[in-house]
């Protein structure tokens, strides 16, 4: 399996939309800098039919090292997660399509 790369996008949006490719390369740059820095300031991203990317903030746990067993704490920090939404999902999964806006 191939990772799609973000080459590989900016290549797409030049063949799609007809930007020059400098013009597509930021393009790009610029949607992903915005989603960047609306994560960062802990908005949730929400891409209508593809899904919502959300930051979290995990609290302190304890943790084990796995080959001497001793206990050491995780510190809190925030993670990014991903929820897909349900055309995404049934997209990937060869699925009928449901229609527009139920996933929401």
């Amino acid at each position: 399996m191939q990772t799609l790369t973000r080459a590989q996008l900016a290549e797409a949006i030049y063949a799609e939309v007809g930007l020059s490719r400098n013009e597509s390369a930021a393009l790009l740059e610029a949607v992903l800098l915005r989603m960047s820095a609306a994560l960062g300031q802990g908005q949730p991203v929400k891409i209508s039919a593809f899904g919502t990317f959300a930051v979290r903030q995990k609290a302190q746990r304890i943790g084990r090292n796995p080959k001497t067993g001793v206990e050491v704490p995780i510190t809190p920090r925030k993670v990014l997660s991903f929820r897909a939404s349900q055309m995404l999902k049934a997209r990937i999964n060869h699925e009928k399509l449901p229609r527009a806006g139920a996933d929401e």
